[in-house]
């Protein structure tokens, strides 16, 4: 690998160093402050609209370009002292091949199975392997959308999961067995739910330490403060840094040895990753968590010669990859990591010239090899020659993106190159120098050439939702009148309207829930419903009800965690008998329901009971009153519930007490392939401060939350409870 002190002042260009030079004034200094470069071939400022853009000479204005970007670069780094001591650090260099990532929800039922209550690590990673080919590191999710349902901070989550943090250790283990480097999250807006007791750099170095990760990824973080890199290397832990958003202060690519990219411009030349330049050892993992088609993504990355983030379980909203473009990944991850020491060669150089117009290609070279990626930014197919380069005796070329060898035309000392590229395709050219055997070169090419028997334009590439399934709940023995506190609800018509209050995830298909009458998943739902009678409770199930259920049966769960974690020696603190019981997963309330010959309700009766048939916000009317419900509760910590008869004058139209503002109350449960959730109603008083990220209220009896399950003793929460129904008969 070459130093950075030898880099050439104008990145080598295949026209005659001594030919006349047209300079542009491209004024870097005041351009590079966002994500990206600008393109050659426009000047700065031009609009994205690109009217015109068939006029725009690259190839013509590309040498300069990459000459004044080379001065601009030398420059900068001195500006911010550049040191790449991190970027040397062996410890930290697996970073510098970390070409897939994935952000992984620990809801997700690949990576935990709910049924058998343990970690599946092995059925999470053949999927992807199967898929795309598989990662080289994983984020382990579990704070957000959940987080702000109670008062878990950020780092209580991690040690409410399965087996705490031995379980998590555990399937760190497992991907670490399988060659996977493990990132755990922090973010600096949860400053509303329990205070720690320790900064959160200090926290996050016990945490990475306790459970074996290798990095820690800045949610929302331009560049993860040094403080937590420091914490870490103290503590005997090196770590990568993965801030989330672009880093904003470029002396942060320092100790920021890794980064995410996002939102790179779609125009017809892609743009230049602004930090892979500055420092080409820096490896960015572009994300597009809500994109469909990925092909601008994949061609970015590509020829840019950094990696992905293989997002696909968005806070439980699942966006696959389509075939085409997983197996655009796939063959891009094998070339990668194939040549990885290429792709962070600091000689590299962007828009290397080409011969077909709308292909850009970008040149990797090392002593033994050089890489040359190419991208079609055309939509048709483009034949015939490609590209020239220049020629030494006895170099053997490939055609790496389709596993073949190469025989060149050979003119003026250049090798002239013909092959074929799909619409929006991909291309990779390999010259291997003299007496140079690559490791593995053999089978990676038989490999590809598998691969390139199938046309990626053969794969789809239509985007599909997931379909959801509603988790039955079987009917009681029918009741002929109401069981003791219980309500009678009539039969009736009723408009069953309401929506999701999730924070992200717009109004796109596969947000929120998908009812058995629905076709996929959206955030709105309207449906005329004919209900029969049923009988309901009066209030939820407080802690009195609890404790004889557990006293009479002697019911205890298997995963114990959090089971009434606000009770002291098995019974309720004094005074709190008739508050309603929480820190109860839904198969606790599911056990109450079932000893008590009851049930939960589905969304809809629980919303016709508390609403009537008038359609009104508040089981009271139209209009919020503060003196309808507990007042909420914005500090840092829990406060003891109401009452569940503390607020007579709230009763729904049926009679129905403590609805809203108290503690929310579960309801139905859905499924697809990847996630469980629950629905809640009602709402509770507590309500952190400081951020939006927080798990939303919905008082509204239009309104529901979507709370992700994946096991009892993370799911229980302070601030859910329940009530139950009976069926009539």
């Amino acid at each position: 690998m070459t130093n950075r002190s030898d880099l050439p002042s104008d990145a080598a260009s295949t026209d005659d160093a001594n030919a006349p030079r047209v300079k542009t004034e491209y004024k870097f200094s005041h351009v590079t402050t966002g994500r990206y470069l600008p393109t050659p071939g426009k000047a700065p400022g031009w609009p994205f609209a690109e009217i015109g853009h068939w006029k725009m000479d690259v190839d013509g204005t590309v040498d300069d370009w990459v000459a004044e970007l080379t001065d601009w670069r030398r420059e900068h780094l001195t500006r911010i002292g550049y040191d790449d001591a991190n970027y040397r650090r062996p410890e930290l260099q697996w970073a510098q091949r970390n070409f897939v990532h994935a952000q992984m929800m620990v809801e997700d039922r690949y990576f935990y199975d709910p049924v058998a209550g343990r970690y599946t690590v092995d059925r999470y990673l053949d999927d992807l392997e199967a898929r795309f080919g598989g990662i080289d590191s994983v984020l382990i999710w579990f704070v957000y959308p959940n987080i702000g349902i109670d008062d878990r901070n950020k780092t209580d989550l991690a040690y409410d999961l399965p087996d705490g943090l031995d379980g998590l250790r555990g399937a760190v283990d497992d991907f670490h067995r399988r060659g996977v480097r493990v990132f755990l999250p922090t973010m600096p807006w949860d400053n509303g739910t329990r205070e720690a007791g320790l900064n959160d750099w200090q926290t996050m170095a016990q945490l990475v330490k306790a459970v074996g990760a290798d990095g820690i990824n800045g949610d929302t973080y331009n560049g993860v403060p040094r403080a937590f890199f420091d914490a870490c290397d103290a503590v005997g832990r090196p770590v990568v840094l993965q801030p989330e958003s672009t880093i904003s202060a470029e002396e942060q690519l320092i100790w920021n040895v890794q980064s995410w990219g996002k939102k790179a411009p779609n125009e017809v030349v892609p743009p230049v990753a602004k930090f892979k330049w500055l420092e080409p050892r820096h490896m960015i993992n572009y994300e597009n968590r809500w994109g469909r088609d990925r092909n601008h993504d994949l061609q970015y990355i590509f020829f840019n010669g950094i990696g992905y983030n293989a997002w696909e379980n968005v806070w439980g909203i699942w966006n696959q990859l389509t075939p085409r473009d997983a197996e655009s990944l796939r063959r891009i991850a094998a070339i990668e990591r194939q040549f990885a020491p290429a792709m962070v060669s600091m000689d590299w150089r962007p828009y290397e010239h080409t011969l077909q117009a709308g292909v850009f290609a970008s040149r990797f070279p090392v002593d033994a090899f050089t890489l040359w990626t190419l991208v079609n930014r055309n939509e048709y197919a483009v034949d015939g020659e490609q590209i020239a380069v220049p020629h030494r005796e006895s170099t053997r070329y490939y055609d790496a993106w389709n596993g073949m060898p190469l025989q060149p035309r050979y003119d003026n000392g250049r090798a002239v190159f013909d092959f074929a590229m799909e619409g929006r395709g991909f291309g990779a050219l390999l010259a291997v120098a003299e007496g140079v055997d690559i490791e593995g070169l053999d089978a990676f090419l038989a490999n590809m050439r598998k691969l390139a028997s199938v046309p990626l334009k053969s794969l789809s590439n239509q985007w599909q939702s997931l379909p959801q399934q509603l988790k039955d709940i079987a009917r009681t023995a029918p009741a002929a009148t109401a069981p003791e506190g219980m309500v009678a609800i009539p039969a009736g018509d009723f408009d069953f309207v309401v929506g999701g209050v999730e924070i992200e995830g717009q109004t796109w298909e596969g947000n929120d829930v998908q009812y058995p009458w629905e076709s996929s998943a959206r955030r709105g739902h309207r449906r005329r419903m004919s209900m029969p009678a049923y009988f309901i409770d009066r209030t939820p199930v407080t802690n009195a009800q609890y404790r004889a259920f557990l006293d009479a049966s002697g019911w205890r769960p298997g995963d114990a965690h959090n089971f009434l974690r606000d009770w002291r020696d098995g019974v309720p603190p004094p005074g709190w008998d008739n508050k309603p019981v929480t820190w109860v997963s839904i198969e606790d309330a599911r056990a109450y329901a079932e000893w008590a010959g009851k049930r939960l309700p589905h969304e809809w009766e629980w919303q016709y009971a508390a609403q009537g048939t008038d359609g009104r916000r508040y089981p009271w009317g139209d209009a919020w009153n503060d003196a309808m419900a507990p007042a909420p509760n914005r500090g840092r910590t829990l406060r003891a519930p109401d009452d569940v008869d503390a607020h007579p004058a709230a009763a729904s139209p049926f009679g129905l007490l403590d609805l809203v503002g108290n503690v929310w109350q579960w309801t139905d449960e859905y499924e697809d392939e990847h996630t469980r959730a629950a629905i809640l109603r009602g709402g509770s008083s507590y309500q952190p401060q400081t951020s939006h990220w927080y798990f939303p209220q919905a008082y509204r009896l239009d309104e529901h939350g979507k709370y992700l399950l994946m096991a009892p003793s993370k799911d229980r929460s302070g601030c859910v409870g329940f009530r139950c129904v009976v069926d009539a008969a």
